[in-house]
């Protein structure tokens, strides 16, 4: 235990208050706003600019000014290197080529310092910590992982309910058996509500979005092609940190008489942790939860849908300009109609829109690289070249493409965050790694699979620099990914903006019984609590497709990514009943073989 503290001490606290005398650069949330500003045209942006501020806008603008110590905070930069001389700039000095001709947009004098979010810091180093603890589970569980989605364990879930004890948490025993006495008072007979294969797509439709699509475009645009090697090493390595929480997710949830599943972060940290300790930081985390669902999780995504909507019809002449509030309704009903019916609603919805989504997707990519297949090979060697070698055409060096793969990973699947947890613990088991080694194939797919497959589209259509410039960041994300599908595929625009409105209508429903379980954790279980709360998500969803939410979004972000602080504490320190969990299930695997 003491180890596991002074990981706690000495590396994650440390970064915590480094970061408050660090560089305040808001990228992650300046990302977010690329994202938006990616689906809006260039008339529009300059009328924008030209009139005068809503009255939405307004009360944006004096949000953002309140709130915007807590932003920066949050996402505030550790800065790990100052600006140095661009080398290329100064050959092309000592080629005797004046500075007037010099085109600083393209060969800037100084390259940027390296300056790293101590969120993405805190998370990958969380990641490498329970990938080595755990014995490298990211990679020895996937066949497991496999197999218990495909139903090939489920024998392993008739046995006898568990029987109470007298055993509460903190306290010891020789018996490592013995379960949380409090979990098993409310589970009775039942097990949970959903199968494995459909809490992994629950959890992945609050993942797989249009970060997936737009934000890979802005880390190879500022990372160039090696970002995706780096990229697909931090979505291996958050597949560790998915495990962890998810397996504590099911181990400490309860169940109500009526079957219904109470799981997530709240619950781990409060029991798992004795005292108030675990009680602060599970309030924390619930309250942070709440604030990221009706944001992040909702605001945003109808927000993006809807301007992606309008600018694939037209843009300023788009039929649906100024009607935001009509698609809002639309949205809001539809979304109230899946998640008043609770998990298992959506777990139905989900464990269909996320294959069709990824299969649809997928095949877009397949269509592309199988008629560009000579350029599949080049494409491959400028992304293993640009990630260990200096790369001039990104316009930096290898800790800045490092970095910008690790940021799009760790803020894609959100593996330390503790949400998925939450949509895991409402799993069908009695195992609670089984569906630990499952939630680890998550990243897997958003990371490894999706946003591998958009930077390879987005490579092998640049080979010869017509699409963006490596080293400029690009302010459009959704429109370069886009061209780049259009230069094989001419009609794909159109997809994609089906795309965006199911990645964005999946993401809301998850997010909504992600706050869901935090407000019911704070404010009690009664369905009129609960209906309350459903009620304000679906208002909200009509409030952001309608309005102009830059500072809101920025705050709901904000909190979504402080979640990590007293989730991680507490995945460090349940660490130990983890491996419990998993030495127990394996030997159940082991003994069911021979």
């Amino acid at each position: 235990m003491s180890k596991r503290y002074l990981f706690i001490l000495f590396v994650l606290f440390p970064i915590l208050f480094w970061s408050q005398d660090s560089v305040t650069e808001v990228e992650i949330v300046q990302e977010k706003q690329e994202i938006v500003s990616g689906v809006l045209d260039s008339e529009a942006n300059t009328s924008e600019e030209k009139r005068e501020l809503g009255m939405d806008e307004k009360i944006d603008k004096a949000f953002g000014e309140a709130t915007g110590w807590f932003v920066n905070g949050v996402f505030a930069n550790i800065p790990f290197s100052d600006s140095a001389e661009n080398p290329a700039y100064a050959e092309l000095i000592n080629q005797g080529i004046p500075t007037s001709e010099i085109d600083e947009t393209t060969t800037p004098k100084f390259l940027p310092g390296l300056n790293v979010p101590w969120v993405l810091i805190v998370l990958i180093l969380g990641a490498l910590y329970f990938t080595i603890y755990f014995g490298f589970i990211n990679v020895r569980g996937f066949k497991t992982s496999i197999n218990i989605v495909r139903g090939k364990y489920d024998s392993l879930e008739d046995e006898k309910p568990v029987k109470s004890s007298n055993v509460f948490p903190g306290s010891k025993s020789d018996d490592d058996t013995i379960d949380n006495p409090d979990t098993i008072r409310v589970e009775g007979d039942h097990h949970g509500e959903v199968s494995h294969f459909q809490a992994l797509t629950a959890a992945l439709s609050a993942t797989v979005g249009l970060g997936n699509i737009a934000g890979v475009a802005v880390a190879l645009s500022l990372g160039g092609p090696g970002a995706t090697f780096w990229m697909i090493l931090a979505g291996l390595l958050g597949m560790s940190s998915k495990f962890v929480e998810c397996t504590l997710g099911v181990k400490y949830r309860e169940i109500g008489a009526d079957g219904t599943v109470f799981g997530g972060p709240m619950y781990y940290l409060k029991k798992g942790i004795s005292g108030p300790v675990g009680k602060v930081l599970a309030a924390v985390f619930a309250v942070m939860c709440i604030g990221g669902s009706f944001g992040g999780g909702n605001m945003f995504q109808v927000n993006q849908a809807f301007e992606m909507f309008r600018y694939v019809t037209g843009g300023a002449d788009s039929f649906a300009d100024g009607y935001g509030i009509v698609f809002g309704i639309i949205m809001s009903v539809l979304v109230g109609i899946v998640i008043i019916g609770g998990i298992k609603k959506i777990a139905k919805v989900t464990d269909k829109i996320v294959p069709f989504m990824v299969a649809i997707y997928a095949l877009a990519v397949i269509s592309v690289i199988f008629m560009n297949y000579d350029l599949v090979p080049e494409a491959f060697g400028q992304i293993i070249s640009g990630a260990f070698g200096w790369d001039s055409i990104a316009g930096g060096a290898i800790g800045v493409v490092l970095v910008q793969g690790f940021k799009r990973a760790a803020f894609s699947n959100e593996a330390g965050i503790g949400s998925a947890s939450i949509a895991h613990s409402a799993v069908k088991t009695k195992n609670p790694s089984s569906e630990g080694l499952v939630a680890l194939l998550e990243p897997f797919i958003d990371t490894v699979v999706v946003c591998t497959m958009t930077s390879l589209v987005l490579v092998i259509s640049n080979i010869n620099g017509n699409v963006f410039e490596y080293g400029v960041e690009v302010t459009k994300g959704v429109e370069v990914t886009s061209a780049a599908f259009a230069q094989t595929i001419s009609w794909f625009p159109n997809v994609l903006a089906v795309a965006v409105i199911l990645f964005a209508f999946s993401s809301m429903i998850s997010w909504s019984y992600y706050g869901y379980q935090a407000w019911s954790y704070l404010f009690g279980r009664s369905k009129v609590v609960g209906n309350v709360y459903k009620v304000l998500f679906c208002l909200f969803v009509i409030v952001g497709a309608a309005s102009s939410l830059g500072s809101v979004i920025n705050f709901s972000d904000a909190m979504i990514f402080a979640m990590l602080v007293p989730n991680m504490i507490g995945l460090v320190i349940l660490a130990p009943n983890v491996k419990k969990e998993l030495k127990k299930y394996m030997g159940k695997i082991k003994a069911m073989k021979a």
